[in-house]
């Protein structure tokens, strides 16, 4: 829901700058993690034939050089500014063909974010119409609605930094960020879900229900898969120093002592888990400190007002829905004012 407002203001922008106002679609939207080794070279955004279709481009830089990370500076071919160095809140607008082909430095260290739209005069490929078919597809007309995320195919969370595509070297990025962050998953499809000298698809862990561990402690709470465990994570980590100075932090009945078999199931699985990555301190927080002060009572606080943080969000797109399909197209809806 947060990027519903950002979509329609990025479109706006791009049409104004472009003076195309009520010509064009969301074609895709895209929020990409830039992490160590990453690296694009010249290129075209409508260079292949199935993104032909692509007629701008907007890039939002979500944090800043040498700030956040360093490398990863943009580069226009041709024209001016030829070089651009991103920076918090930045907005770089171009079209998608020859006439701006660019390409990105290494990233050398820590982590480049960016929220990217690709914009389409072509109605065929509006992002929208497949967004409302799988919400449709997810959310059935007066059925129970889970608020659990939904990850996309294993291949859009794995990076490598040889472009390897066999699941063979490199890693997924969601676990690697809890890695970095100092968390262990605990599976629960029961004990030796890892066979000795095991080497296949780590993929099929992350979509299974799984628990959080951390140094001697399991957080007892049942998260339904990867992305879903990191949402909670993610959002602890934006709360933490409000929840600190609260009281909702004395409880810590969510948390117990791992026993001997559990130490044992999650060093296993951490191992098969690590032994293609290739993680460093700068993989994710350039310039920053690793070692935060954590507190599970603080954690589980978290959790709570998470819960209740995306169910808020979730009503919010029930009550969007129907709007949005009457409409065909995503946009922001005015909250009905309900008179005595």
């Amino acid at each position: 829901m947060p990027f519903i407002p950002l979509r329609e203001n990025l479109k706006e922008k791009v049409e104004e700058v472009f003076g195309c106002e009520y010509e064009l679609f969301v074609e895709f939207t895209g929020l990409i993690s830039w992490t160590k080794g990453a690296s694009i070279g010249w290129h075209s955004d409508d260079n292949r034939p199935y993104l032909r279709q692509r007629d701008f481009t907007a890039v939002c830089y979500l944090n800043s050089f040498e700030e956040d990370f360093r490398g990863g500076i943009f580069h226009f071919q041709d024209g001016e500014p030829a070089n651009f160095v991103p920076m918090s809140g930045d907005l770089v607008l171009y079209t998608a063909n020859s006439r701006n082909i660019h390409c990105v430095d290494e990233i050398t260290d820590g982590e480049r974010l960016t929220l990217t739209l690709w914009f389409s005069r072509n109605s065929s490929h509006d992002e929208d119409a497949k967004l409302l078919s799988l919400l449709s597809q997810n959310i059935p007309d007066g059925g129970p609605i889970p608020c659990i995320p939904l990850p996309a195919s294993s291949n859009m969370y794995w990076f490598s930094t040889e472009q390897a595509s066999d699941h063979q070297r490199g890693f997924d990025i969601c676990f690697a960020r809890l890695f970095y962050l100092g968390y262990d998953i605990y599976p629960l499809q029961g004990k030796s879900c890892f066979p000795e000298n095991w080497s296949g698809d780590v993929s099929d862990v992350f979509t299974k229900p799984l628990k959080l561990a951390r140094g001697d402690k399991l957080f007892t709470k049942e998260f339904a898969n990867l992305l879903h465990a990191l949402q909670a994570v993610q959002f602890y980590n934006w709360k933490q120093s409000v929840l600190q100075q609260s009281e909702a932090t004395s409880d810590t009945g969510d948390v117990i002592v791992l026993s001997q078999a559990q130490k044992e199931e999650i060093s296993k699985l951490r191992q098969a888990l690590l032994s293609h990555m290739k993680l460093d301190g700068k993989m994710f927080s350039y310039g920053r400190d690793r070692e935060v002060h954590f507190d599970w009572a603080c954690f589980s606080a978290a959790v709570t007002l998470w819960e209740e943080h995306i169910l808020e969000l979730h009503n919010q797109l029930l009550m969007h829905l129907p709007f949005w399909k009457d409409h065909a197209f995503l946009f922001s809806v005015s909250c009905p004012v309900i008179e005595e």
